[in-house]
């Protein structure tokens, strides 16, 4: 579409306004549990009996259904009985609750959570400090103690967690051969599916978790078996405890929460607990260089603002945060996914 076509009829500005729409049809289809109904039929259902096993209306139902149908969650298929629904194979494997790729639990943090502080986006920018104070009534200071401020919330978060790295964990841990890394600590790592992703690939290594008490608990009965020997766990505050020496640390979506002194402040205490030849690995989205891209890391900047005291940074910023700690031989890759990597040696 030309510039004069766009002008004469904004399409583009039509499809942004209603953007949150579309999310949140395919958050409630999700939330209803129709994607696990249609995969535990095994076969096509009316609407008619979908809204009748999830205890919904049919008028509403079907006005669901058919929107999830144009956004390609459903397919739909015409017979003498009438229209009979089914899922399409990307929501049968991202979507559905039983799925090892779903992505249920991310996208009940971002019905439920993000979508809430996002109300306050303007607030936001002009504050230029998060929202939960608006959102759910407590302090803004403290970011993850409102992430945190229940139980419920919290399993609700790390779930969300361990269903990106469902499906982007393998990438960023295999942008580098890590193999020669066997003693690792993954810092904030919450439900463990990165651990898990980790030991997988380097079945030589052992990682530690170091996580808040109140999150290696949750992650100890919920998230990791016992029998999972690899993965160990450490509890504290690895910004007021002291940090174990290890040969790797990874920091997963850990400083895009924090501002440039509390990322320094952290990535010295993690080079002065690594070992001599051992290194840091930063997973995190990047910014291109001039900022201009891409759209999925400038809206998780804005989130950012919203939620945390953080920043989305590009790769150069990120690499100066790791040279300002003594680190270096720094090296970046792009995954071509959300999250990428970089790796900066002692």
């Amino acid at each position: 579409m030309g510039s004069t076509e766009d002008l004469d009829y904004p399409q583009i500005i039509v499809q942004y306004s209603s953007g949150f729409l579309i999310s949140k049809v395919m958050f409630t289809a999700c939330e209803l549990g129709v994607f696990d109904l249609l995969l535990e039929s095994g076969k096509p259902l009316s609407s008619d009996a979908i809204a009748a096993g999830l205890g919904a209306s049919t008028m509403g139902m079907r006005r669901l259904l058919d929107a999830c149908v144009g956004l390609k969650l459903l397919a739909v298929e015409m017979t003498q009985e009438g229209a009979l629904y089914r899922n399409t194979e990307i929501s049968n494997v991202y979507l559905t609750k039983s799925s090892p790729k779903s992505q249920y639990n991310i996208m009940m943090y971002y019905s439920n959570t993000v979508y809430l502080c996002w109300q306050y986006l303007a607030d936001a920018v002009r504050e230029g400090r998060n929202q939960y104070e608006r959102a759910f009534g407590v302090s803004s200071k403290d970011p993850f103690g409102a992430m945190y401020r229940s139980d419920e919330e919290m399993l609700k978060f790390m779930a969300g967690q361990n269903s990106v790295w469902s499906i982007c964990g393998r990438d960023v841990l295999s942008a580098f051969d890590l193999s020669s890394f066997t003693k690792i600590y993954d810092l904030g790592g919450g439900g463990g599916a990165l651990a898990r992703e980790c030991v997988s690939l380097y079945p030589n290594s052992t990682v530690t978790i170091y996580d808040l008490p109140k999150v290696v608990q949750v992650a100890k009965e919920q998230f990791v078996s016992p029998e999972e020997h690899q993965i160990t766990f450490h509890e504290g505050d690895f910004f007021n405890d002291s940090i174990p020496e290890a040969e790797l640390y990874i920091l997963s979506k850990i400083l895009h929460d924090w501002d440039d002194d509390k990322c320094k402040q952290l990535l010295a205490k993690v080079y002065k607990a690594c070992k001599p030849g051992g290194g840091v690995l930063l997973v995190e989205s990047l910014l291109n260089e001039d900022k201009s891209g891409p759209v999925e890391t400038q809206l998780y900047s804005m989130n950012m603002l919203v939620q945390t005291e953080g920043i989305e940074r590009t790769a150069a910023e990120y690499s100066k945060l790791l040279e300002a700690a003594s680190f270096g031989v720094i090296q970046v890759k792009r995954t071509g996914k959300p999250y990428d990597a970089v790796l900066g040696r002692k």
